[in-house]
């Protein structure tokens, strides 16, 4: 009876020990299964940031290369143009030193006279053409291109200014020793009637208006103001100390 006793305690403390040892078990599993579940969600929490963190990283440097080409485009762009102007500023320098160098080439005689402009002469003082009304040359035409600047061959008043029908935009001078001077297919005039000039003032520029084949000065001499009373333009600028 008393052995009997004892195998069923000893029976008991087996199943109780067993016991516990499953339920520590199980609460060692389940602590493992927390502790995974935890780091498996923080793991998943840093993988989102990284990756969220990498995707600013790569919008911000394609923002940053739009930029940088947008600035790129914008400095070419200002360089362009200051070179274009650059450019366009250079030429025109060019053009007045041209037009400088052109007007300094005239120049003025002992008397203080001068040619209307520095070339010669490329149709003479009554040459003969059924081109002009009167069936020969009223003036002598020098040569000049488009822009040339014309010159007062010697003080005077301005006693026309416009245009001038075949002479085109014509300029007419009342010379100091009372004869009248012409200036003919004109580009641009740069006096008004009633103005007083000096020799080698400018008057305007030489052009191709009016009845012309093309650019050129036309020089006539008068005795009076009206068509019809020319004198040779050579003998009249030699007269005045001038050489042609």
């Amino acid at each position: 009876m008393a052995l009997t006793i004892r195998t069923t305690l000893a029976c008991a403390a087996a199943l109780a020990a067993t016991v516990t040892t499953g339920a520590a078990a199980a609460q060692a599993q389940a602590a493992d299964t927390t502790a995974f579940t935890r780091v498996a969600t923080v793991t998943d929490s840093l993988a989102t940031h990284i990756a969220a963190q990498a995707d600013a990283q790569h919008k911000a440097a394609d923002a940053a290369k739009q930029k940088a080409a947008a600035e790129a485009k914008a400095k070419q762009e200002r360089e362009a143009k200051a070179a274009k102007a650059k450019a366009q500023a250079a030429a025109a320098a060019k053009q007045r030193a041209a037009r400088a160098s052109r007007s300094a080439g005239v120049r003025k005689s002992l008397t203080g006279w001068m040619k209307p402009v520095n070339s010669s002469i490329s149709t003479p003082y009554h040459a003969t053409s059924s081109l002009w009304a009167s069936g020969y040359h009223t003036g002598a035409d020098f040569i000049a291109s488009t822009g040339t600047p014309v010159h007062a061959v010697g003080p005077a008043t301005v006693v026309e200014a416009g245009w001038g029908g075949s002479y085109g935009n014509n300029v007419i001078l009342r010379m100091s020793d009372g004869m009248y001077v012409l200036y003919g297919h004109l580009s641009s005039i740069g006096v008004s009637v009633g103005q007083t000039v000096s020799a080698g003032q400018q008057l305007g520029l030489s052009g191709a208006t009016g009845n012309v084949t093309g650019p050129h000065l036309h020089f006539e001499v008068r005795t009076t103001q009206s068509y019809g009373s020319d004198v040779d333009p050579v003998a009249y600028l030699r007269k005045h100390g001038v050489t042609v």
